[in-house]
Formats: structure tokens, sequence, C-alpha cells
């Protein structure tokens, strides 16, 4: 079981199928918050759902091609972040991440990147990490950028969101900038 402790009041644990109704509850509390920004909302609409979403990670934790991993915050469940894929050819680990509505602004997604951003290098031996967001999502925008992830671009119509395509601005990390950065060199 994976478990990774961040500090006093975070840690990250390995999504598990016990996790489902925990999961739905933060899903649907922050229905309307997370569809402005998040594709996958309409799909999840009781806690089956959200049992065969964490059985279809697990699988891919098995098979070595992502991790998914709940959020705990002083011992609950407040959201979710992930290696969306483990691309192990080109060493390169894609972080996603969700948080309930309830426990913005208490700096937990910035030390959950910011880990998963060291575990992944430090680790998992990965050259590059990279996280995506709307060009328009702001909050979510704003934890690469105070990490010190470089904005590398745009995709134009990235993603579809229910009634809309939106432009993802793409953050990238390198594992000799991270390192420099960890010693004080950046």
């Amino acid at each position: 079981m994976f478990i990774h402790k961040i500090d006093e009041e975070l840690s990250l644990k390995l999504a598990e199928e016990k996790d489902a109704e925990r999961l739905f509850e933060l899903t649907d509390n922050s229905r309307d918050y997370l569809r402005e920004w998040l594709p996958w909302l309409d799909f999840t609409k009781k806690v089956e759902d959200s049992r065969n979403f964490i059985k279809g990670t697990r699988q891919g934790y098995a098979e070595n091609k992502s991790m998914t991993s709940m959020i705990l915050y002083k011992g609950e469940i407040v959201g979710s972040a992930s290696y969306n894929t483990l691309d192990w050819t080109n060493k390169v680990a894609y972080i996603g991440y969700w948080l309930d509505k309830d426990y913005q602004g208490n700096g937990i997604m910035t030390r959950v990147a910011e880990a998963l951003t060291d575990y992944a290098i430090t680790e998992l031996g990965m050259n590059r990490v990279d996280i995506r967001a709307a060009v328009e999502n702001v909050k979510s925008r704003s934890i690469p950028e105070r990490l010190g992830f470089t904005l590398e671009g745009e995709i134009r119509q990235a993603e579809w969101l229910y009634d809309h395509h939106v432009d993802h601005a793409v953050y990238g990390m390198l594992a000799e900038d991270w390192k420099k950065r960890k010693a004080g060199g950046m």
C-alpha cells in the first residue's frame, strides 16, 4: 500500500475501494464547483461510479501506468492527486489534482503537488513533471507557478468540457531544475 507522509497535516494514500463513499461525497459536495474545470462529473452520479473509478485506477497502478492517491488532510480524505500518466519511455509524470471546495485556501494542493513532483523526480527517476490546466483556471495554474514550473505554452482546444472546448496551459519541471531549486540554486 502506497502511503506518503508530506507533513504533520498532509499525506497521500493509494485509492482503495473502501474510499468510494467518501470520494463520492466530496465529488457530490463540490459538483458545481468542480464542473467548471473537470470533464468527468456527469459520469459520477452514484457511489458505484466512484468505486468503478477506483478499480480502474488500481488497474493503472498495478500496470505501473498511473497512480491515483487520496489526499488526507488531518486524517480525512479531502481530494485526489495523481500521476494521471507515468510515461516510462520518456520519463515524464503527468500530475492532475482536485480538492473539495471546503478545503481550498489552506495551501493543501501546493504542498501535494510539490510532494508529487519531488517523488516523481527523486524516487521514480522521472526527468520531467508536467502539469496542465485550463488557461482560465487561475487557481489551478497558480500551483505550478508557485512551485517554479515553467509555462511552456498553450494547447488550443485541448479539452472538451460538456459544451465547449478549453485551451490548456502546459507547465513543465525538469529534474535538473527541480534539484537546483531544492538545493537553493533557483
